[in-house]
């Protein structure tokens, strides 16, 4: 999985005509591309590993024909493109390749300018597809909204280690707890890598079934399980030349594991049901919230893929470790996560009193609070009635109130609302919470 400063067109040429083949080799090669070559279908297919953007066919070949050749490789490779070529031309084939997937259908004998200027064109639509699939990933990191925020020490040394590893190849794992933000810090990491170009695809391992994610990151063949009526590609093989960031890395099992550290240490890797190896040029960034060291002491995760993942790490402190980037974070959400198309605003002591909070549910959980916020907010400006009563009540009592009698018993109604809601209303386990008697009443209003 090496580096990528450039990403010269990657040409397959097949034609029996050896003259031909070596002289459309030689004129690629020198205009810059990367090319393969094959004199038959059957070579052709034979080296599976390999990945191209476009592969320039001859439609009559012994052995298998141009056409039938072009289905195979489209079946393992959905966004190549293919040209054929063919010295007998009829409107009946070129229409038969077209609807079989070909891009273009070229006659002999033919111009080199112009079979460059189709292979050029091919080569955009393919980077066009590899664009869209990896549109919604890009839009969103590079929206606002998708931001790592915060001028914190802690926040400010995860920022420092991404703009290091960033541009390098190196493996990276990410560690912290739900809701810190660890697929930001991958997007971040692919954006400012020379890999931008190329897509970012993300799987979570906790969402699926072992069998079904097997089949997700390396794809399978058809027929080999029930309900597989056709080829598909994994993420593995639509990530190449880009990222994959495995989420939850810790939720594979251990055959699984030995797969993906395959995959790491070679490149090499194979589609369910298929004995056929492929390679890929990716590079792997892999997240987890759970300690991995104590993963591998129950025997649940594989100490040498531990060591494979472990080039780099970057711990992502919780939100209560950075209470001092809460404003900041506050501030963001309101100006990019706004509900409606209204501005908000925060009273200081509901800003004070998200400060103080635990946020067990870190940065999501505080996007959330908010979001909540804006929708109950009279007149644009969120206040303490806004928030919820687990983080209201756990607000100082003398920084909600400064000392005004008014806010006083605002703060005194909060809790005995708290105390209730607590014991579901019961007044009177209510009233032993606040040490008096059962006889008690106690009134909200």
């Amino acid at each position: 999985m090496s580096k990528r400063e450039s990403n010269p067109i990657r040409l397959l040429i097949v034609d029996d005509d050896d003259q031909l083949r070596h002289t459309l080799v030689r004129r690629f090669q020198r205009a810059g591309m990367n090319v393969s070559e094959a004199r038959s279908g059957e070579e052709a297919l034979a080296d599976s590993a390999s990945i191209y953007d476009v592969a320039i066919v001859d439609l009559h070949m012994p052995g298998m024909n141009g056409i039938e050749l072009l289905e195979k490789l489209k079946e393992r490779q959905p966004l190549l493109e293919v040209l054929l070529l063919t010295a007998h031309g009829s409107m009946e084939t070129a229409i038969q390749a077209m609807k079989r997937g070909a891009y273009d259908y070229l006659t002999k004998p033919f111009h080199l300018p112009e079979l460059e200027v189709h292979i050029q064109k091919a080569y955009e639509k393919v980077q066009l597809a590899r664009r869209e699939r990896q549109w919604v990933d890009r839009i969103e990191y590079e929206s606002a909204t998708y931001r790592l925020v915060g001028s914190s020490p802690a926040m400010q040394k995860v920022l420092q280690m991404i703009q290091k590893v960033a541009p390098t190849d190196a493996t990276v794992l990410i560690r912290g707890a739900s809701g810190t933000g660890k697929e930001l810090v991958a997007r971040a990491l692919h954006i400012n890598s020379p890999r931008r170009h190329r897509p970012l695809v993300t799987v979570n391992c906790a969402a699926l079934q072992e069998t079904l994610l097997e089949s997700e990151l390396f794809g399978h063949e058809k027929g080999s399980f029930t309900g597989a009526t056709q080829a598909k590609a994994g993420l593995v093989e639509v990530a190449e030349g880009g990222t994959l960031f495995i989420d939850e890395i810790a939720e594979t099992a251990p055959g699984l594991q030995a797969k993906l550290l395959r995959v790491l240490e070679d490149g090499h890797y194979r589609r369910v049901g298929s004995t056929q190896e492929r390679r890929a040029d990716i590079r792997l960034i892999a997240a987890t919230n759970k300690p991995l060291e104590e993963e591998i002491k129950a025997q649940r995760f594989r100490e040498d893929l531990y060591y494979r993942l472990n080039v780099v790490t970057i711990e992502l402190p919780l939100l209560r470790d950075r209470r001092s980037d809460i404003k900041e974070l506050v501030e963001h959400f309101l100006a990019h996560r706004q509900v409606g198309n209204r501005r908000y605003s925060i009273q200081p002591d509901a800003l004070e009193a998200l400060i103080n909070y635990d946020w067990p549910g870190n940065v999501r959980e505080l996007a959330n609070v908010l979001e909540r916020a804006q929708i109950l907010a009279e007149d644009n400006v969120i206040t303490l009635d806004d928030l919820p009563e687990n983080i209201v009540s756990k607000a100082p009592v003398a920084s909600s109130a400064g000392g005004n009698p008014q806010h006083l018993r605002e703060v005194e109604r909060r809790h005995v609302l708290s105390i209730l809601q607590q014991e579901k209303g019961n007044k009177v386990h209510a009233a032993r919470v606040f040490g008096h008697q059962p006889a008690c009443s106690l009134s909200a209003h």
